[in-house]
């Protein structure tokens, strides 16, 4: 398979190839698809960004497949920053004639990348994308943690409802074999949730924060994120005034500023492979300002690539001389809480203890990030809320 006949080169007519760019702007360091002959070459690249031209599964916000051009447009007058990047972008995926067919397109072309160790950044089309992206991994027989940053939960209201992007997660949550081991929701508004959803998330061990919540705790997010496979952008999170250019919108949400510490969480995060960056709408935008927001979203997350410190524990490593090691005694409770600490960031895992018949299926599970917040509470006796989640998965 040659993922190239999946591409259209990036367009022309938004003029973005018309100024003389800085020598040092990400326009002439990425490798970017801009004529039919000259695919970016794969070797050696470190992230590649897709556009995803279709936006049919997003029936309250037609208008976002034609959000990547967009995007491209502030992206590529940024400057690189303080690393040396590695970036190609593929262009864009079209819509096919159906739907599927354009999922079909995108599980293969990540599956590819991540098979390759390349990072795909995904930009345009409603958040049912995030789906075909999920199918990648399963394609490769990955079981994984998602994030997903959202106002909502996206489960859906009917059984048997047609994939869009309102009930995409009901979509992989049902899906079978599943594949997600645990899911994360950053940011929801409770005006916007049904208390039964919040019920579900809870009987499923997954975790829910609050927008109230993680405004006041911002930095609690980095384990959350940092303990994900993969990251979903819904822009629905970011309050209206910071984001115009989505619908619906919302005078509450996440600040911009927020939205890219976010994005710098997730690229600082050895483990996540894949993101996406979704329902950004050029018909609702004021000046550019959400594609711009978005673009400057993604100069975080290759920020945060480019600062990985590659300190993730496991089986092997977690006992070395790079991690501190922690074990904490809960009154009344038969397992001992063991903590890691890295020494090279300051960054804290704990360990759940996981039967043996299940350790070779869930390797990348049971070594859990957190923070010193976690390692407080079991000092106080109490049960860290992620290690309890994780926990009940494996009695």
């Amino acid at each position: 398979m040659n993922i190239a006949d999946f591409f259209q080169p990036v367009s022309h007519s938004q003029g973005l190839f018309s100024d003389k760019p800085h020598p040092l702007s990400l326009l002439n360091v990425a490798g970017i698809h801009n004529h039919p002959d000259r695919f970016p070459d794969l070797e050696n690249m470190d992230i590649a960004i897709l556009g995803v031209l279709d936006d049919r599964n997003a029936p309250a916000n037609k208008g976002c497949a034609a959000g990547p051009d967009q995007i491209r447009q502030h992206l590529y007058h940024l400057f690189q920053g303080p690393f040396k990047a590695k970036i190609a972008d593929l262009g864009n995926i079209q819509a096919g004639e159906k739907v599927t067919d354009t999922y079909v397109a995108v599980k293969a072309v990540i599956a590819e990348l991540l098979e390759k160790r390349i990072t795909p950044v995904v930009i345009g089309g409603g958040q049912d994308i995030t789906y075909a992206a999920y199918q990648a991994y399963e394609s490769l027989g990955q079981i994984i943690n998602m994030v997903s940053v959202d106002a909502q939960f996206d489960l859906g209201q009917e059984k048997n409802e047609a994939i869009h992007h309102k009930n995409y997660l009901g979509h992989i949550l049902t899906h079978q074999p599943n594949y997600l081991f645990h899911f994360a929701n950053i940011g929801y508004q409770t005006y916007f949730v049904d208390q039964d959803a919040i019920a579900l998330m809870e009987q499923l061990y997954f975790d829910v924060y609050r927008l109230g919540v993680l405004r006041n705790h911002l930095e609690e997010v980095e384990p959350i994120v940092r303990n994900a496979d993969m990251l979903s952008f819904d822009l629905s999170a970011i309050r209206q005034s910071d984001a115009p250019g989505k619908s619906p919108g919302s005078p509450n949400g996440l600040f911009g500023e927020e939205a890219c510490q976010i994005a710098r969480y997730a690229g600082l995060s050895d483990k996540i492979s894949c993101v996406g960056f979704y329902e950004m709408n050029p018909s609702l935008d004021h000046n550019g300002q959400t594609a711009h927001l978005v673009a400057q979203m993604i100069w975080y997350f290759i920020d945060g690539y480019y600062h990985r410190t590659n300190d993730l524990p496991d089986k092997q490593t977690k006992d070395s001389r790079n991690f501190i090691k922690y074990v904490v005694s809960i009154k009344d409770f038969q397992n001992k809480i063991i903590f890691y600490k890295s020494k090279i960031s300051d960054r804290w895992w704990m360990e759940v203890p996981c039967p043996e018949r299940l350790k070779q299926k869930y390797d990348r599970h049971f070594l859990v990030a957190c923070s010193y917040k976690d390692y407080q509470e079991a000092c106080q006796n109490e049960i860290p809320e992620k290690w309890w989640q994780v926990y009940q998965k494996f009695v």
